[in-house]
């Protein structure tokens, strides 16, 4: 079992200024909860980074244009955290819930409690 954490926020340098002036500047419009949970402005949350490391989870993320490259037939709408299991994908957290999530705790209280 593979959790697959989905980014709302297409990969690249360029778009990661642009998402790091955005969190900065207008942080309320900013459109990925996930990332808002899981990282500061510039770095990765510590309390999310130490849960990752510690935890015996195999976890992948992508932004949303990796994750559209790998599974091609696989339409949703971001941010999202998904199981793999073999070749099925199930659900975990939709946008919906992580949109009211309110911080990095309760971010990992909720996928302990989900899974």
């Amino acid at each position: 079992m593979k959790l697959i954490f989905i980014y709302n926020a297409n990969s690249g340098k360029l778009n990661a200024i642009f998402d790091a002036g955005h969190k900065l500047f207008n942080p309320s419009t900013y459109k990925c909860s996930l990332c808002a949970l899981t990282y500061d402005t510039f770095t990765e949350n510590e309390t999310w980074k130490a849960f990752r490391k510690e935890s015996d989870l195999i976890m992948e993320f992508y932004h949303k244009d990796e994750f559209e490259r790998t599974f091609p037939n696989v339409n949703m709408i971001y941010p999202a955290i998904l199981k793999l299991e073999g070749s099925q994908l199930t659900m975990v957290l939709n946008n919906d819930i992580l949109n009211e999530i309110p911080d990095v705790e309760a971010l990992i209280a909720k996928l302990k409690s989900s899974l």
